[in-house]
């Protein structure tokens, strides 16, 4: 018999005991779910409806009693709303009567509810001595009523979950103990066969290992020898040839070896920009001949020697790269054109943009690391001529703009005359499109001064608390006109931050505008700081929809907008935002799941 009939046939018994235990794991999972999903089904629906009819009528009762306080009728506008989810939870609940006596509580609950509807229809049509004296002693009576009535179904159906899953409770319990003895018997008979053929196949696979750790030690000489039919047989015979080739191919592909490093270093030198190879312990390995030509690297004894001429920033680069990547962190992938460095050369300076690549031995082990330094001298001066631009169209915005502020603010002031309710309207509109276009610009110009390093920060020892604070006064409103709260954490002894207040205020506003916008109402909006080695990091968190995985490293850059979110601009904020962070010496970033909300954060560092 073949190995693998051997195999097979002793895994058979073990396969067959898995088989059951897997039908009863599947059958207990499946009565569990359809034991869930019938508490779901007949009672959760109407613990939900008794629940917010409970709401729904204190929130009518609250208004009747406020409006009776106050003497202000105008405390029932919110009623005819509460009333109609009251009536639609009720039908809900009538709909999924499963238990006994919740028919007849049910409908006792209709006939409360419809009493209660008929007295309040006369409490405006009265004046208040009578609504005080007569109707709203009476409702109260209805009130409690219903109230009661609600009760009563909720009780029901609560009571006939809590049964029902006491009886899920016990079901599993019985089929956990089934699963556990099924399990024990398939280990046990499936072990004893495993034992019993592992004993028969030890001896030739033992020798077969030691044999393979030899030639795997360079011993190419050494053979295995296993008498046979079976597939070890065959696998000793393919060891012996194996090591027969290795042997042979040691003695004649040194040639071969040598035309590979060849070929490998004239890939490597058609680059036009410098590429490094350093070893696992930092020292250069090779070298292309854009490295020898522009940064003077000459292949010597040692890493240190190597780049000791080379000029200081692209050394700097070089180091900082292959550590990076020697320090087990991956690939290094610059993130902009802000990370590359002016190098002085020879024929001019250069801005040289890093990029590292690891090498990979035996076992998948870092072995050594490629860095390649992009030549992005032009690249850089396109995107400065691009920023000049920008900067000069938005400058040359400004006093047209201004003066088609000033224009529409006369006429909208009726200074030029009367104005028409249609034409009133259509000048607000046209002023706040001023408004926003006027933003819009000066977030170009301040981008522009910022990217241009012409903007000067006015640092000062400031509280995170009292940024936080200040941010918070100004959105709160805005927050409560959407249901939101907004919710402060400072860790206590935080060392002020050396920064500009205003310009760091316009980050965290950027940051709360954004998360108030994106929040569904009835959630809260996080707003924390923290220390962070020599730094304070600041949090804005919101639980809306959040960013997708491809945005969250294009999202602070300028005019990018995730496509069908809500957009309060131009997508300007957070590139402004990350150029005023950076600026500080400080970095910005964000962390997200999509449907669970979003935490941009950045740190600032502190003025001692």
């Amino acid at each position: 018999m073949s190995l693998r009939g051997k195999l097979l046939l002793a895994l058979l018994p073990l396969g067959i005991a898995l088989a059951i235990v897997g039908a009863i794991a599947v059958g207990t999972v499946s009565s569990l779910g359809q034991q869930s999903d019938l508490i779901l089904r007949e009672n959760y629906r109407s613990v939900l409806a008794a629940q917010r009819m409970t709401n729904a009528i204190e929130r009518i009762e609250d208004a009747a009693t406020l409006a009776l306080l106050q003497r202000d009728w105008g405390h029932l506008r919110a009623v005819p709303a509460y009333r109609q989810r009251f009536e639609a939870e009720l039908q809900a609940a009538e709909g999924n009567v499963t238990e006994a006596g919740e028919h007849d509580a049910v409908q006792h609950l209709r006939q409360m509810w419809g009493a209660f509807q008929a007295e309040f229809e006369r409490l405006p049509q009265v004046d208040w001595q009578t609504a005080s004296a007569d109707i709203f002693p009476q409702l109260e009576v209805r009130f409690a009523a219903v109230r009661t009535g609600v009760d009563e179904v909720l009780v029901l159906n609560q009571d006939a979950m809590v049964r029902k899953a006491q009886d899920a409770r016990r079901h599993a319990q019985r089929m956990v103990t089934s699963v556990i003895l099924a399990a024990i018997a398939a280990i046990l008979v499936g072990g004893l066969l495993s034992a019993t053929m592992t004993t028969r196949l030890l001896q030739p696979l033992g020798l077969l290992t030691r044999t393979v750790r030899r030639i795997g030690d360079g011993d190419f000489e050494a053979r295995v020898h296993i008498t046979g039919h079976d597939e070890l047989t065959q696998l000793a015979d393919n060891v012996n040839a194996m090591a027969g080739r290795l042997n042979q191919y040691r003695r004649s592909s040194l040639g071969d070896l040598l035309a590979a490093q060849q070929a490998s270093q004239a890939a490597i030198d058609s680059l036009p920009d410098p590429v490094v190879v350093f070893d696992i312990n930092g020292a250069v390995l090779s070298v292309n001949n854009a490295a020898e030509a522009v940064l003077g690297i000459a292949l010597g004894a040692g890493g240190g020697e190597v780049l000791a001429g080379v000029p200081a920033p692209a050394r700097e680069l070089l180091e900082r790269t292959s550590r990076h990547v020697l320090g087990g962190k991956g690939a290094y992938v610059p993130k902009g054109f802000e990370e590359a460095a002016q190098v002085p050369l020879p024929d001019g300076e250069r801005w040289l943009l890093p990029r590292a690549t690891p090498l990979y031995g035996e076992g998948h082990s870092v072995a050594g690391v490629t860095v390649v330094l992009q030549d992005v001298t032009r690249l850089r001066h396109i995107d400065e001529l691009r920023n000049d631009l920008v900067a000069t169209v938005a400058h040359e915005f400004r006093t047209p703009l201004t003066s088609l502020r000033l224009a529409i603010h006369l006429c909208v002031e009726q200074t030029a005359g009367p104005l028409t309710d249609k034409q009133a309207d259509l000048l607000y509109a046209a002023r706040d499109d001023c408004q926003r276009l006027q933003t819009l610009v000066d977030e170009l110009l301040d981008l522009a001064r910022i990217q241009a390093g012409r903007i000067d920060l006015h640092r000062q020892p400031v509280p995170p608390a009292a940024l936080l604070d200040a941010v918070a006064a100004t959105y709160r409103s805005a927050a409560e006109a959407k249901n939101l709260a907004l919710e402060i954490s400072v860790l206590p002894d935080l060392h002020p931050v050396s920064a500009d207040r205003e310009r760091l205020q316009v980050v965290l506003s950027n940051l709360v505008g954004n998360a108030i916008r994106h929040s569904p109402p009835g959630q809260t909006v996080q707003l924390r700081a923290k220390a962070l080695n020599g730094a304070v990091r600041f949090e804005v968190s919101d639980r809306g929809e959040g960013v997708p995985p491809d945005y969250q490293r294009t999202v602070f850059d300028k005019f990018v907008q995730i496509p069908g979110r809500e957009s309060g601009g131009a997508g300007l904020g957070l590139s402004f935002s990350k150029e005023i962070v950076q600026a500080h010496g400080g970095q910005i970033g964000v962390e997200s799941a999509v449907g669970r909300g979003s935490t941009f954060w950045f740190t600032v560092p502190t003025s001692t």
